[in-house]
């Protein structure tokens, strides 16, 4: 198990678990891991991203690693650029949909992918033992890198019908939640002729506006600008822009699941017999869809990095997560919240239907999730005490407990946060709602006891 790595990336509370020297020595087992530079540096909008990022270059170049910053600019952003530049890997400074006062570090390795759980344990390992370069023969140097939000932009472009959403002059209404897509989202948007209408533009690590996370909850001003300008549709960004949440025609905001089911549609009608990778707690759709365009789902454990990795060796065309995390693997294999608004706009471009429309089209399903807050002890007593209750379930990743095809609760620590989150799926509304109830119930009573 790894120690420092979780779900996705290294994170925690900066200046608290999160320390400058822990900062430095983690960078120099990551150097160490990537052998050569350049290294491309990016962070998102957080206040202390650009101190932490003088450290990571100083820590590289004291190990003879030449690295080059980008300054601001989404995840996805710096992942696609450290491809398509030629970098040998990539940092990137962020803690994605976590509060203000937390922060972390994400490695991408040379192919554009955040780095495999295999090779996270390399870098933990070097970082435990202190086996990192020692005395280089020369030290390394830092630079610009002034190309990546350019050439990000340029690969989203040539992946879809340009020239058609252009003609379609879409009205766009982008929620940017003070995070890092705001220096290329709204351009993206202007080079496609769309009408934008900005909400939280301004980057601001403190996220004042709704939060670093976007959630049906905190989008209430996504729906009400939809509703008022009567746009096309609305997105939200997560922190470091690599998440989207979808808002329809009619201001409704769409779970992550309705959203990647109905660009899986898009794209599979395109690319049939192809194979679609995403975790064990999205709705059991996924399958439904998949069959209609003769094509082969592959479930992972929760986390975009799980996704991700599996892509790359078994050439999946999509992956996506319940989080609003799309992948589409002409691209990138990561999540991308910028090329998942190209896909939405060519579906709309291409489907002559609205959103609301094509979502309504779709195999009905009811899914939901909650969090609880879980101390780290409590949850291995909680496992244990559901895996003894249900003793047929899935424990590949936390527990999921099964009822039927159309039926089910899963139940995992978050790896990122003090919390356990529970999913559930169910045939009607009503049904979902009683399971939530007896199952957040029953998770109480048991961290309780």
């Amino acid at each position: 198990m790894a120690k420092f790595f979780g779900t996705n990336g290294i994170r925690g509370v900066f200046s608290e678990d999160f320390t400058l020297e822990f900062i430095h020595d983690m960078t120099l087992a990551i150097g160490t891991y990537f052998k050569k530079g350049p290294v491309l540096i990016g962070y998102d909008g957080r206040d202390s991203s650009p101190v932490i990022c003088k450290v990571i270059r100083s820590a590289l170049n004291s190990i003879g690693i030449d690295c080059n910053v980008a300054g601001i600019v989404p995840t996805p952003c710096l992942e696609f650029a450290v491809k398509k530049l030629g970098y040998s890997g990539g940092i990137m400074i962020t803690a994605s949909h976590n509060p203000p006062q937390y922060n972390g570090i994400k490695p991408a390795a040379s192919d554009g992918v955040e780095i495999s759980r295999e090779d996270e344990l390399i870098i933990e390992d070097i970082y435990l033992q202190k086996t990192w370069i020692k005395n280089p023969k020369n030290y390394g140097s830092t630079g610009k890198e002034e190309r990546t939000i350019d050439v990000y932009l340029k690969g989203i472009i040539s992946q879809v019908d340009s020239k058609l959403i252009e003609s379609k002059q879409f009205k766009v209404v982008l929620d940017l939640g003070n995070g890092a897509q705001a220096v290329s989202a709204p351009d993206f948007c202007k080079s496609l002729q769309c009408k934008t209408f900005l909400v939280n533009q301004k980057i601001d690590g403190t996220f004042p506006g709704r939060g670093s996370e976007p959630t049906p909850q905190n989008l209430s001003e996504l729906s009400e600008t939809v509703i008022k300008n009567n746009a096309d549709v609305g997105i939200a960004f997560d922190g470091d822009g690599d998440r989207s949440i979808f808002c329809d025609n009619k201001g409704n905001i769409l779970t992550g699941d309705k959203s990647a089911l109905v660009l899986t549609r898009h794209i599979l009608k395109k690319n049939p017999n192809s194979l679609v990778v995403t975790c064990l707690n999205s709705g059991s759709n996924t399958e439904i869809l998949a069959k209609e365009f003769e094509s082969k789902v592959i479930r992972t454990k929760v986390g975009s990095v799980e996704v991700s990795r599996k892509m790359v060796p078994t050439d999946a065309l999509i992956g996506f997560e319940e989080n609003g995390g799309f992948m589409y693997g002409k691209h990138n294999q990561v999540r991308d919240g910028c090329m998942t608004l190209a896909l939405m706009l060519e579906l709309l471009a291409t489907s002559n239907q609205t959103l609301y429309e094509n979502i309504n089209s779709l195999p009905t399903s009811f899914t939901t999730k909650d969090k609880i807050s879980c101390t780290p002890e409590n949850v291995s007593k909680l496992i244990s005490s559901l895996k003894k209750e249900f003793t047929d379930s899935d424990t590949t990743d936390g527990i999921k407990i099964t009822i039927d095809a159309k039926n089910w609760v899963m139940i995992r620590p978050s790896g990122t946060e003090p919390i356990v989150r529970v999913y559930a799926e169910s045939e009607s509304q009503e049904k979902l709602d009683d399971l939530m109830s007896e199952y957040i119930k029953k998770v109480n009573s048991i961290i309780s006891r």
